[in-house]
């Protein structure tokens, strides 16, 4: 029994050797394996690609086989009327029916939010007068015959050619129409003195009377006695007038008045300068009440003559606006309080 005993335990010594034994080489076996597979790797990343992994050329996609126009016209039909699923443009009747409920809602919605934005404001806001009028710049001046305002304003004529110098006579003549004396007398009245004409007592909404101005009092550059507003003699004529603005009171209770003269060069070449009906623009006109109730109103002239001008000379000529409150001087604005112009008259 003893004999047994030691020869079992023998066996059970040698049959748990072997089985250490086999562990320890399954695991080199495992460990060679993972050195294996590491060494590998490294090897692919530094291994050069093949020719066949450059050719970008079959990534490329590949061209869309060409349709022709017969099957262009087909999915045209199709689009348009799909008689399988009933659909027109892609879209069910209920769908096209929801799409235009929506779209129909939201533009009558921004319609009545535009229309009552628009009704307010007008509510809100005076035809007549500005809501908020807390600074009045100081008038700009213009003149008259003026037939090329891009260029500036120039006046260059023959008197020996008529072709050269009918375009500035019609222009005055077109511009002293309204103040025609029959037109005066019916639509104006006769005021005096020199003092403003103040209408504030009136209703906002009625109707101002207005001063009259009659082209006669422009004498020499009427256009009643010379057709020709002296162009045809040498000696022309031009209108200059403020720039309207509304509720302005010129002058601070003196009359603003008109100066001209050569703004380059020798002052010799103008000569004498006369003025119709004189060189001030009487307060009686001011203020202005703006055109929805100062109807018949007629901005005052002052009519300028040059009869001794030195002929073939070109002049820089300017006029100015003086008064309080006046600027005629801004460096950025040429028409604020003054107008400048070059004249050239021929013999």
């Amino acid at each position: 029994m003893e004999r047994d005993s030691t020869e079992g335990g023998a066996e059970e010594l040698l049959l748990e050797d072997k089985v250490s034994k086999l562990r320890a080489g399954s695991l080199h076996k495992h460990e060679l394996a993972e050195a294996m597979e590491v060494e590998q790797e490294g090897l692919v990343e530094h291994q050069p690609l093949e020719q066949d992994d450059l050719n970008f050329e079959k990534w490329k996609p590949k061209p869309k086989p060409k349709r022709t126009l017969h099957e262009k016209i087909d999915d045209l039909k199709t689009y348009l009327w799909n008689a399988e699923t009933k659909e027109f443009m892609g879209r069910s009747g209920k769908s096209w029916s929801l799409i235009l409920l929506f779209y129909s809602a939201l533009y009558i919605f921004l319609a009545a939010m535009f229309a009552g934005g628009m009704c307010c404001l007008m509510w809100s806001i005076s035809p007549y007068a500005p809501t908020y009028n807390d600074r009045v710049m100081p008038p700009g001046m213009t003149m008259f015959p003026h037939v090329d305002v891009a260029h500036g304003f120039d006046i260059a004529f023959n008197a020996s050619d008529r072709s050269s110098w009918r375009k500035y006579a019609k222009a005055l003549e077109a511009h002293l129409k309204p103040y025609d004396d029959g037109v005066q007398d019916r639509r104006n009245i006769n005021c005096e003195g020199n003092t403003y004409f103040k209408q504030e007592d009136l209703e906002e909404s009625a109707e101002r009377k207005a001063c009259q101005f009659k082209r006669s009092w422009l004498g020499e550059c009427s256009g009643l006695k010379d057709k020709d507003f002296g162009y045809s003699k040498g000696k022309p004529c031009i209108l200059v007038k403020m720039n309207r603005i509304l509720g302005y009171l010129p002058g601070q209770g003196t009359p603003v008045n008109v100066t001209c003269g050569v703004k380059k060069g020798s002052t010799e070449g103008l000569g004498e300068v006369q003025f119709f009906p004189g060189n001030i623009f009487n307060l009686r006109y001011y203020p202005y009440y703006g055109k929805l109730r100062h109807v018949n109103y007629s901005s005052p002239l002052v009519a300028v003559r040059f009869p001794s001008v030195q002929y073939d000379t070109q002049l820089h000529v300017q006029c100015k606006l003086n008064g309080k409150g006046i600027i005629n001087d801004s460096p950025t604005d040429r028409f604020l309080g003054s107008v400048s112009f070059t004249l050239e008259v021929g013999a």
